[in-house]
Parts: structure tokens; C-alpha cells; sequence
């Protein structure tokens, strides 16, 4: 047996191969699947053109359409089987991130609890895909953690596989309702008008016991005076709106809480030079108002504001 740090070694180099032919298949399933999304609403467009079917008359034979609209519904399957095997790869992939992530717990000779899951998901999941370095992965794995390990993960007999692996990887036909609603999607996407919806005229029902003739007559509400639509308050999204959104963050692990923060006006702040000629300012008036101040102290102008008579005398004298 090979040891311990080596087979880490190689288990870290087939992960990041793993990882990233993990995404170029998901990459070339979505393309494909795209492609047949678009043959899917031509076919939809095609059934949209037809009559709707009648329900009225059971004894006559099926539309030629309806023939057509089974086979849409065998092909649409083909496009969830797509999505479900693309969306295994993406879990896979994840995996695959958190064992290269984790490498140093691979050190140790029993499986870490937090990698157990992990571990145990690629063992179970890596024959059922076409994934090679996947596969390697599987084959490092079983050789790290032993024979009895992997029998338990292919098994699954302590329930250490995810349970989201175990139900993407069942063979189960897809049931109706979600074919339906695939189809109704596919139709909204590409603008198909698909199904038609039979119009159907509900006769009304009297539920009264009694007898009357004639259609019932649904009472209207009476329209609101001058006074009170003056009164009304407008909604607020009445008018034009703003053509620019800001669309919230998505978190992430730098920040957990997103929040909006617009940007306010910057806040000033006095520098080095302002500072300075504000002290010296401040210097010159202080030994200006000392003139004429008993007791060496510089005298600031206090009382009340001098009027008008006061401020004539003044003049009066300083022409003198």
C-alpha cells in the first residue's frame, strides 16, 4: 500500500482536474440543453396554431395535434433528465471543492466526520457519470479509506450520502406535472402562446329554493363622489419611474449582511494651512481688543449695541 501523503498528493492533482472538467461538461450541457429548449417552443409555436380541442363531443376521433403534443411531452423529458444530470455534476463539483479545500484532514488514517458526507457522495456517484478524473478520484478514495468503507457508500447502508445525490441519480420517470411545467415555461420563455385554454361558458346557478326566471343581475358598487376621489391618496408608484435600479449584493463570505450604501456628500475637513491662518487670526484680534482696557487686560466690546445718538456723538468727536 501506498502511503498516506503520497496518495493525498495524487487525490489533490485529480481534484483539480475533477473540478475543472466538472465545469466544461456542465458548460456543454447547457449550451445543448438551450438548443433543445428552442426546438421545444418551435414545436409548441406549431400545437399553438391548432384549433383548441372540444370536450363536448367524445365519439369523435383525437385532433391531429394531440399526437404531436405526446411526443413534445416524451422529448421534454429528455430536457429534465439534462437539467437533473447537470445539476448532480454542479453537487459533485462542490464536493470536489470541499475535499481540495479540507486536503489536510485527508491526513489522517480514519474519514473526518466533516468530509464523511463528502467522501462517501463521490464513492456512490462517480460510476454513474462519464467523469474519468471523477472516477480516479473514486479509485484514490477507496484505496485511502479501504474496501469496508467503500462497500458502505456504494451501499449507502449508513445513510452518509446525500439524500439530494440519491434522488438526482434515480431512474424514476419524471411525473406529469412536472412535464407540464416545463412545457408551460418553455412556451412563457420564448413568448409561445401554449396551451390554449378551451373557453368554457359557466351557466350561472341559482342557489335559492325560490323559483325564478331570467339571469341574475350582479349588483355594482356605486360610484364615489367628486368629494371623495379629491380626498384620495394617489398611489405612489403613479407617474414616471427612475430608468436606474440598484439591485441589492448577493452575500458573500466578506460580507454576510449586504447592505445599500449610497454615497453622501464627502465631509470637509479643515487642513494643516487652514488650521494655521484660523490661530493666527484669532492672535491678531485678541491683542487688537487690549487697547484702552484698564489693568493690562485687553478690553472686549461688552454692553448693549450703542444706538443711534450715541454713534453721531462719536463721529462728532472723531472730526474734531
Amino acid at each position: 500500500m501506498a502511503p498516506s501523503s503520497s496518495v493525498v498528493a495524487k487525490i489533490k492533482v485529480q481534484l483539480k482536474l475533477s473540478i475543472s472538467r466538472l465545469r466544461m461538461v456542465q458548460q456543454k450541457d447547457t449550451a445543448i440543453a438551450k438548443q433543445q429548449r428552442r426546438a421545444m417552443a418551435q414545436l409548441l409555436e406549431v400545437l399553438s396554431r391548432f384549433p383548441s380541442p372540444s370536450s363536448t363531443n367524445p365519439a369523435k376521433p383525437p385532433p391531429p395535434q394531440q399526437g404531436k403534443e405526446e411526443s413534445a411531452r416524451i422529448r421534454v423529458e429528455n430536457i429534465i433528465h439534462s437539467d437533473i444530470t447537470t445539476e448532480l455534476l454542479e453537487i459533485l463539483e462542490l464536493y470536489c471543492e470541499l475535499l481540495l479545500a479540507r486536503t489536510g484532514l485527508l491526513e489522517a488514517k480514519d474519514c473526518d466526520p466533516g468530509l464523511e458526507e463528502a467522501v462517501k457522495s463521490i464513492i456512490y456517484a462517480a460510476p454513474r457519470t462519464d467523469i474519468k478524473e471523477l472516477q480516479t478520484v473514486r479509485q484514490l478514495l477507496v484505496e485511502k479509506y479501504g474496501k469496508e468503507f467503500a462497500l458502505a457508500a456504494v451501499e449507502n447502508s449508513d445513510g452518509k450520502v446525500a439524500e439530494r445525490v440519491v434522488r438526482k441519480l434515480r431512474v424514476d420517470p419524471p411525473e406529469r406535472a412536472l412535464v407540464q411545467a416545463y412545457l408551460e415555461e418553455i412556451a412563457r420563455t420564448y413568448g409561445v402562446a401554449w396551451p390554449k385554454r378551451e373557453q368554457v361558458r359557466e351557466e350561472d346557478e341559482d342557489d335559492s329554493d325560490e323559483p325564478g326566471e331570467g339571469q341574475a343581475i350582479k349588483v355594482l358598487e356605486a360610484p364615489l363622489a367628486t368629494e371623495e376621489l379629491s380626498k384620495a391618496t394617489p398611489p405612489r408608484d403613479l407617474g414616471p419611474r427612475s430608468p436606474v435600479s440598484v439591485a441589492p449584493p448577493s452575500p458573500s463570505t466578506d460580507n454576510v449582511n449586504p447592505r445599500i450604501r449610497l454615497p453622501g456628500p464627502p465631509e470637509l475637513k479643515p487642513g494643516a494651512r487652514m488650521t494655521g491662518l484660523k490661530k493666527t487670526t484669532a492672535t491678531e484680534a485678541r491683542s487688537e481688543g487690549k487697547e484702552g482696557e484698564p489693568g493690562g487686560r485687553k478690553g472686549l466690546v461688552g454692553g448693549k449695541i450703542p444706538d443711534v445718538d450715541e454713534l453721531a456723538k462719536r463721529f462728532a468727536e472723531l472730526k474734531r
